[in-house]
């Protein structure tokens, strides 16, 4: 069992933004800007690579809810970053497919 999953299970605290049937959504731990946000599906998908055309789904709702998750938290105006990692030299530190909504600052390009 991952981390996100005890997480999901209630096994680990966590910081808590949103949670519906299909996602949940906490803050990172480790955040590397003022707002860092994690939006993980509580479908276990180990990584984007690996999800299959039947999780369209939960892959859209993630993404519409990073989006609604990011207004709550008023980035909308100055904007902010989505990031999905994908495997070990993308940064990917947990195997549970997770969308990263960062700002609160300015971002630069290229990153990392």
């Amino acid at each position: 069992m991952t981390l996100f999953e005890k997480i999901i299970a209630r096994e680990i605290p966590a910081d808590i933004v949103y949670e519906d049937e299909l996602v949940l959504a906490f803050n990172d731990i480790n955040p590397q800007a003022p707002v860092h946000v994690l939006v993980i599906p509580k479908k276990p998908i180990p990584r984007i690579a690996e999800a299959e055309p039947d999780d369209h789904q939960v892959l859209g709702h993630l993404l519409l809810k990073a989006k609604d998750i990011a207004g709550d938290l008023g980035l909308q105006k100055n904007g902010f970053r989505l990031a999905i990692n994908n495997g070990k030299d993308a940064g990917e530190s947990v195997p549970h497919l997770h969308l990263h909504i960062l700002g609160g600052r300015a971002m630069t390009w290229p990153p990392g």
